[in-house]
């Protein structure tokens, strides 16, 4: 009977059977470098921007292009990369992204005029938004459900603190190397990470079994991460999820159908109103700094404070693994307008401690979200689902860019600034309460009961 059953392993239970072993870390190796250099290149441009006012002679409101076409290139990266995915599969689709991500930061790095960089983010852009998507799926998609959101969002950490590290290292690179050799270490970091994820990443197990692949080559992967699996003569994979009226239902169908579309809805406009917040400050917050009398220094310095808040993303993934996912992520919202509010409010030391705590309440949600959607679909749709959360956001970001520069032409103060900055995170906060009243059984929290504690 025991032999019987060795023949056929139900994947999803295996996975959430075994422990967080040495083959899940080299897969989480790879993967939040991927979102560490996606913080580090959007970061980039942001703290680059001081130096091309006064190398090519433009005014401010003239680099908002520059500053939003990566942000075009990621929605449309992100948008078209999950479809890909869940039909040609993860890894490949990631590794390619990860390539047009680095050859493109390296043509950035020759450009000679805005034009010229303009055209070359934007396919930085296309990279960097199939690239981290995929990263998500993949780590979710071999993680125990019980720890999946503490391990994404520990993940997803990388975005924050690559941002956060890019700014440090911009701070000492452009006046010793000039602007552009950040763009040369945005752009031949990625190339190297492709090279070593040709050989050490798997293909997601899960994407194998709901697309029929041979069983052979499923075993070849299972066995890395146990020998029980090395007597299997085929594989299963049942998940939770909504009835069989979507079970013929794949990808973009399947998270526009009834079952979803409400969640999928208010995901997008949570991560939407997120990057409204991130990368209005993130583009602006140095040269609205440096206008306040600081030097160009000390305000790219201040500013890298705000996303190195975003490990506060694994607290909260211990959270969302025992409590309600949404309502732990909406109250990180709420907080968050609180507290950039608070930054148009102070100066000093009290500036750069408010900017840090608002970063770290901010990232924490906002470097959540992932998670967070990568448990609300099944696998048929998970690419998909978390690529269309990333890439509709994608476009709050690009909105951010331009609320704030209109801001600034107003010649608002910052303490007007910052009250309209706060208030996308409320409704992030009122966007996943919504998720909860519509999907109460779809939380993170309530599957991982129903599952084995070993």
């Amino acid at each position: 009977m025991q032999a019987q059953q060795l023949k056929q392993i139900d994947v999803e239970r295996f996975m959430n059977e075994q422990s967080f072993s040495s083959f899940h870390r080299i897969i989480f190796a790879v993967c939040v470098v991927v979102v560490m250099l996606d913080g580090f290149d959007t970061a980039a441009i942001g703290y680059v921007a001081p130096s091309l006012v006064s190398e090519w002679n433009v005014a401010k409101p003239d680099l908002a292009p520059v500053l939003s076409a990566a942000l075009f290139g990621l929605a449309g990266g992100a948008l078209s990369a999950g479809p890909l995915a869940d039909k040609f599969g993860r890894k490949a689709v990631l590794i390619v992204s990860i390539v047009v991500m680095g050859a493109s930061s390296l043509l950035a790095a020759t450009a000679g005029n805005l034009s010229g960089l303009t055209i070359w983010r934007f396919m930085t852009g296309l990279g960097l938004g199939a690239a981290m998507p995929n990263a998500v799926t993949l780590m979710s998609e071999y993680c125990p459900v019980r720890i999946r959101a503490l391990v994404t969002n520990a993940m997803f950490c990388g975005f924050p603190l690559g941002a956060s590290f890019g700014g440090f290292l911009a701070a000492w690179m452009i006046p010793q190397l000039g602007w552009r050799s950040v763009l040369l270490l945005g752009g031949a970091a990625p190339l190297a990470l492709a090279a070593i994820a040709v050989v050490v990443l798997p293909e997601s197990a899960r994407y194998m079994v709901a697309h029929h692949y041979p069983a052979e080559r499923i075993r070849a992967v299972m066995k890395r991460i146990s020998s029980a699996a090395s007597d299997a003569a085929s594989f299963v994979l049942h998940e939770h999820e909504p009835p069989s009226a979507i079970a013929d239902k794949r990808g973009l169908a399947l998270i526009f159908s009834r079952n979803f579309i409400v969640g999928s809805l208010m995901l997008w406009i949570a991560y939407f109103m997120g990057l409204v917040i991130f990368y209005g400050l993130i583009n602006w917050l140095p040269l609205l700094l440096k206008e306040t009398g600081l030097s160009a220094q000390r305000a790219t310095m201040i500013s890298a404070l705000f996303p190195l808040g975003g490990i506060g993303a694994i607290y909260f993934g211990f959270l969302m693994d025992r409590y309600n996912a949404n309502i732990v992520i909406a109250i990180g919202y709420v907080l968050t307008a609180v507290f950039v509010y608070l930054v148009g409010q102070t100066a000093g030391v009290l500036l750069m401690i408010t900017v840090f705590v608002a970063g770290v309440v901010m990232n924490t949600a906002q470097s959540s979200l992932p998670a967070l959607a990568a448990a609300f679909y099944p696998t048929r749709g998970r690419a998909s689902g978390v690529s269309w959360m990333l890439g509709i956001g994608r476009f709050g970001g690009i909105a951010g860019s331009f609320l704030v520069a209109e801001l600034s032409r107003r010649q608002m103060g910052l303490d007007e600034i910052f009250l309209v900055v706060a208030i996308p995170a409320i409704i992030s906060a009122a966007a996943l309460v919504v998720k909860q009243v519509v999907h109460p059984h779809a939380a993170p929290h309530s599957v991982a009961k129903d599952l084995p504690a070993h």
